[in-house]
C-alpha cells in the first residue's frame, strides 16, 4: 500500500478514508455527464448508447492520468459547452459529418499538447494578473451556482424577465431539503456534508416516489465501436474548418485554465509567489485527454469545475482522481442507479461549492480600477454569458485596455499581449 499511495501523492498523515468520501462527491455531482453528452452528440447522428460508453471511458482515462500522472483531486470528462459545439456548430450548422467533427476535435488536441509541451500554456497561466486569477474562482463559483439553482427548479426563463422564480413543487422542495442539510453539516464541520446531502436528498426523492426504482442496477456496458475509432482525421484537414479548430482550441484553453485556476487555490495547489504547483502536467494530461476522447469517439475532455465539490470535501491527492475514475468506469455496468440520482440532488451541492468559491473574492485588491473592473466583469459575465470563457475573454481585454488607457504598457507582458489577441480572436468567432 506504501507504493500506490507514494504514487497517488499521499503523505502518511494522508486520511484515505476522506479522499475516498471526496472521490464519490465529484462523481456524483458530475455523472450527469454520463446522460447529457450522449444525449447532445445523439443529435449530431451519433449512436446513443456508443456515445454513453466512450464518454464513460474518456472521463475515466483523462481523471486516472490526474490521479497517476498529476497526483491531483481533478477529474475529467467530455466537456459541455464544448459538445453543443461540436454537435449543433459543426455537424448540424456546418453540415460536416460527425467522424469529421471527432477529427477536428482530434487535430486540436493534438496543437494543444504540442503547445502544452513547449510550455505556452504553462506561461499563458503564469501571465494572468493576480487581480484576474482571483477573480476566476469567484466567477466560476457564481456561474456554477447558477446552474445549481437551474438544475434545482428555484430559476426558470421568463419571456418578460428573461429569469423568474420557479414554483414550489416537489423537486424544487426536496432540492432545498437538500441545500439545507449540506449547509448545516458544513456549518457544523461534519465532512462528506456534500455527499451525504445528495445521498439523503436522492433516498427522499425515491421515498415519496418522485424518482422511480424498477429494482434493476446491473447491466453490461454497450459497445463504443458504433463511434470508437471512426474519426476523420483527413476529412477535417481543410482550410474551411481552420476555424473550427481554433475554436475548439480557445474555448478549451480558457475553459480548462479557468477551472485548474479555480480548483488549485481551493486545493491549496497555489505557491506563494502566486505560480500553480504542477500546471505544465495539467494542462499536458488535458491535451492528451483530448486526443484519446476523439478516438473513443467524443468531443473535446477536459477537467470539471465539479472537481471543486470534492476538493472542498476533503480530496487533496490523486486517491480522490482514482476513486472518480474507477466510479466512472464502474457506472457503465450500474447506469440504472446512476439514473436515479436526480439533478435537483446534486444541485445544492453545485450551490455549495459556488459559496465556498466566492469567498477569493475577499482577496482581490479594489483599490486600483485597473485590478477591479476587469476582475468584476470577469466574475458577473461568466453566469450573465452562461461561458466561462466569454468571462474571462472580457476580463482580459478590459485589463489590457485599461493599461494602455492608463499609459502602463510596460506592465503588459508579450504573454498578455498574445491572451489578448487571442480573446479578442474568440470573442469574434463567438459573436459570428
Amino acid at each position: 500500500m506504501n507504493w500506490l499511495r507514494s504514487t497517488l501523492g499521499m503523505s502518511e498523515e494522508t486520511p484515505a478514508g476522506k479522499e475516498v468520501a471526496a472521490g464519490f462527491t465529484t462523481f456524483l455531482t458530475m455523472s450527469y455527464i454520463l446522460l447529457v453528452n450522449p444525449m447532445i452528440l445523439g443529435d449530431a447522428g451519433m449512436d446513443f448508447d456508443a456515445v454513453l460508453t466512450a464518454t464513460g471511458l474518456a472521463a475515466c482515462f483523462g481523471t486516472l492520468l490526474m490521479a497517476f500522472w498529476v497526483k491531483a483531486p481533478l477529474a475529467m470528462a467530455p466537456g459541455m459547452g464544448l459538445n453543443a459545439f461540436f454537435a449543433y456548430t459543426l455537424v448540424v450548422g456546418e453540415g460536416i459529418s460527425w467522424q469529421t467533427a471527432l477529427g477536428v476535435v482530434f487535430i486540436s488536441g493534438v496543437v494543444f499538447l504540442v503547445l502544452t509541451l513547449a510550455g505556452i500554456r504553462e506561461k499563458i497561466v503564469n501571465a494572468i494578473p493576480l487581480s484576474l486569477r482571483l477573480a476566476i474562482p469567484a466567477g466560476i463559483g457564481l456561474f456554477i451556482t447558477f446552474i445549481g439553482f437551474q438544475n434545482m427548479g428555484l430559476i426558470v426563463p421568463d419571456e418578460a424577465t428573461m429569469l423568474a422564480l420557479g414554483s414550489f413543487g416537489p423537486e424544487l422542495l426536496l432540492g432545498l431539503v437538500g441545500l439545507l442539510i449540506i449547509v448545516m453539516l458544513e456549518s457544523k464541520k461534519i465532512k462528506g456534508s456534500i455527499l451525504i446531502g445528495i445521498v439523503v436528498t436522492t433516498a427522499l426523492a425515491i421515498i415519496t416516489g418522485h424518482v422511480h426504482w424498477d429494482g434493476s442496477f446491473f447491466s453490461m456496458p454497450p459497445s463504443p465501436a458504433p463511434v470508437a475509432f471512426e474519426l476523420d482525421v483527413l476529412g477535417a484537414l481543410q482550410w474551411g474548418l481552420v476555424g473550427a479548430v481554433f475554436s475548439f482550441m480557445f474555448v478549451d484553453l480558457f475553459d480548462s485554465v479557468g477551472t485548474l485556476v479555480a480548483c488549485s487555490y481551493e486545493a491549496d495547489m497555489v505557491e506563494e509567489d502566486g505560480s500553480i504547483h504542477k500546471i505544465d502536467t495539467m494542462l499536458e494530461a488535458d491535451a492528451a485527454a483530448t486526443v484519446f476522447g476523439s478516438l473513443m469517439g467524443t468531443s473535446t475532455t477536459t477537467t470539471y469545475i465539479e472537481s471543486a465539490s470534492g476538493i472542498e470535501d476533503g480530496g487533496r491527492t490523486g486517491l480522490t482522481a482514482l476513486v472518480t475514475a474507477l466510479l466512472f468506469l464502474a457506472a457503465l455496468f450500474f447506469s440504472p442507479l446512476i439514473a436515479l440520482v436526480p439533478d435537483y440532488a446534486t444541485a445544492p451541492a453545485l450551490v455549495v461549492v459556488g459559496v465556498f468559491m466566492f469567498r477569493n473574492i475577499r482577496q482581490i485588491p479594489l483599490d486600483d480600477w485597473g485590478d477591479l473592473v476587469p476582475a468584476f466583469l470577469a466574475i458577473i459575465l461568466m453566469p450573465l454569458t452562461y461561458s466561462i470563457s466569454l468571462g474571462l475573454t472580457f476580463g482580459f481585454l478590459a485589463w489590457i485596455f485599461l493599461k494602455i488607457g492608463s499609459g502602463k504598457f510596460s506592465e503588459i507582458g508579450w504573454v498578455m499581449w498574445i491572451v489578448g489577441i487571442l480573446s479578442a480572436i474568440n470573442l469574434v468567432i463567438t459573436g459570428m
